[in-house]
């Protein structure tokens, strides 16, 4: 998930997200927090969160979290980061940015997004579930990793 902007856009995440985070092995959480009390919720119903701040994010968060978030799940090399910049020439940035990099999640625009790169780098944007903009749907995604890859990526529709 991204931007889920609590308590300003949502007073909580909907209730379908809160059953995935019960139900993951692993919560990633791309930026835009806006209150701690999420973070703390998330901390303590969690398997294992790995999370970062975004532009939205004040002092406390960014106390607790980093820019760029990286782990290892299962042989696949994951980064978080909340900003990538504009659309158009992303996958190469990111590329280059995150070079040792399978997957890379990241947040700000609240546009799902899921593209490869030339270099092989997935990247995704999960949306917003609290907030979609201009979007039609508030959005996160799930996905699941099988042999350091991963496999059945799912956008889901709030």
């Amino acid at each position: 998930m991204s931007d889920t902007h609590l308590p300003k856009r949502a007073r909580d995440l909907p209730a379908p997200l809160w059953m995935m985070v019960d139900e993951a092995d692993v919560v990633v959480h791309a930026g835009d927090w806006v209150d701690v009390d999420l973070l703390d919720r998330l901390e303590a119903r969690s398997r294992r969160l790995v999370a970062v701040y975004g532009n939205n994010d004040g002092p406390a968060l960014r106390a607790r979290l980093p820019e760029v978030a990286r782990a290892d799940l299962d042989g696949l090399r994951l980064a978080v980061v909340h900003e990538t910049g504009a659309a158009p020439g992303r996958e190469a940035r990111c590329a280059a940015r995150f070079p040792d990099t399978d997957v890379l999640v990241f947040g700000h625009s609240h546009i799902p997004w899921d593209t490869v790169a030339p270099t092989g780098l997935r990247l995704l944007n999960p949306g917003s579930p609290t907030d979609r903009r201009r979007q039609p749907h508030h959005t996160f995604m799930t996905a699941e990793i099988a042999a350091g890859a991963l496999t059945e990526v799912a956008l889901h529709r709030l």
